[in-house]
């Protein structure tokens, strides 16, 4: 099945900016920030779930496709996807660090919190949460590109699957058939049904934005 038109017609007006981009042409950047930075700060928000560290992702990435537009790889799928990836890789890596950080931090001020009163529910939830989280992205870093590239923006970024492959420039049908084995994947990853019920994969998939 071929791609419609538009999405070719994008795909090469993305690799035109590059084109630009890579004979020192400034005003392309911002063609591409215009481009992509709102679904770019939308997938890093949900990662980082902090409006700064998001900004500071985007500049990371934008400036970092400045220096080097050659790094696009066109057989690996379109600017978009490559863009995000990005994307995801560096906030990942920005919540590793404050994560990192604040451990540090917690540990310097165990003797301080072991006087106040806590909750041992609330504790425990946080921390199941924590684990969930990292066992989550883990089991995406084991996804075929396509697979993970999918998940990461429906259960990081909330999109509908429809938007999915507007973002991937890939077949609705595609985008559908990727997410169903990455879930599969996923689970399997995570152990298998006892993962599935009331798990953090339960948000991963939205639906089409049509209801089905």
């Amino acid at each position: 099945m071929s791609r419609p038109a538009r999405r070719v017609a994008d795909d090469s007006a993305d690799a035109d900016i590059l084109l630009r981009m890579h004979a020192g042409d400034r005003g392309a950047v911002d063609d591409l920030y215009d481009r992509f930075s709102r679904p770019a700060f939308t997938l890093a928000r949900r990662i980082l779930a902090d409006d700064t560290l998001a900004e500071d992702v985007l500049q990371d990435v934008f400036l970092a496709v400045w220096r080097d537009p050659g790094a696009y790889d066109r057989s690996r799928g379109s600017v978009g996807s490559w863009l995000l990836a990005m994307v995801h890789h560096k906030a990942v890596d920005a919540v590793r660090r404050e994560e990192s950080h604040r451990r540090r931090q917690g540990r310097a001020q165990d003797e301080l919190a072991l006087d106040l009163p806590t909750s041992t529910r609330d504790v425990e939830e946080e921390a199941w949460r924590g684990v969930v989280s990292a066992s989550v992205r883990s089991a995406l870093g084991a996804l075929p590109d396509v697979q993970r590239e999918a998940l990461t923006l429906a259960y990081y970024g909330g999109y509908t699957q429809r938007e999915v492959a507007a973002l991937t420039s890939a077949p609705l049908g595609t985008v559908k058939t990727r997410m169903l084995a990455g879930m599969r994947r996923l689970r399997e990853e995570l152990g298998g049904p006892a993962a599935a019920p009331g798990s953090a994969l339960d948000d991963v998939a939205p639906v089409d934005g049509t209801g089905r």
